[in-house]
Formats: C-alpha cells, sequence, structure tokens
C-alpha cells in the first residue's frame, strides 16, 4: 500500500525536529507531495507531523 502526503500547513512556527521530519519525508515546499510505501517507520514519521500534513490512501 501507497500512501501521498501533501503539506497543507507551514512549518514556520514548528520545532526544528519536526521541520527535519519533514525534509527526511523528501517535503520541502507549500504544496508538494510526496508518494511513500505506508511502512511502520514512515507513518511514524506523518504522525509526528500530521497537524502539517494531509494523507491519502492509493493502491
Amino acid at each position: 500500500m501507497k500512501i501521498l502526503v501533501k503539506q497543507v500547513r507551514s512549518k514556520i512556527n514548528c520545532p526544528l525536529d519536526q521541520k527535519r521530519t519533514l525534509i527526511a519525508l523528501g517535503i520541502r515546499k507549500m504544496g508538494q507531495v510526496v508518494e511513500h510505501d505506508a511502512s511502520p517507520a514512515v507513518l511514524g514519521m506523518v504522525n509526528k507531523v500530521k497537524h502539517l500534513v494531509s494523507v491519502e490512501e492509493t493502491k
């Protein structure tokens, strides 16, 4: 299973670890969409920044 992760809120006032988590996910800009496998590691990173991103499931 794959997921699409899109940044929908700004990271300006976020702690440094959340900014680094977005970079680790491959998200550098607002509105950017990246596709990842739904592994436990990726889901944990998405959970850490869930207030900044939207997630959609793909096949």
